[in-house]
């Protein structure tokens, strides 16, 4: 599979995900966006970008600069760039998209992601 393809996997397999483009990328919603594919938009990377927890973005950007950067435009809102071009740790961006989805997602949802496993 590809990189679109398993980032796409994780995100549908969370509770009442839908998948729209969003600013010409594949982007994920659970009523408000948590994650977009970023296929060499703005610049030479392939990566996604993703909501994240207070202080998060600072934390993994510093701990590997490499994996990790401040994307454009939601940046400032504490999302993190996670970069799809390198070698990439799956289980890793599970943990994050499910993050991602927690920062964003109605009480309820995440109630039903906790029940479900």
């Amino acid at each position: 599979m590809t990189p679109l393809d398993r980032l796409r996997a994780l995100c549908l397999a969370l509770p009442e995900v839908t998948e729209k483009v969003s600013h010409g990328e594949p982007t994920w919603f659970v009523r408000r966006s948590f994650v977009t594919y970023a296929d060499h938009h703005h610049d030479a990377r392939l990566a996604f970008w993703c909501a994240a927890p207070p202080g998060v973005q600072e934390e993994l950007v510093a701990a590997d600069p490499e994996r990790f950067f401040r994307p454009p435009y939601v940046g400032t809102r504490g999302w993190v760039g996670v970069r799809l071009d390198v070698e990439v740790d799956w289980d890793e961006i599970a943990e994050l998209v499910t993050d991602a989805y927690r920062a964003v997602a109605p009480k309820r949802l995440i109630t039903l992601l906790d029940s479900t496993g």
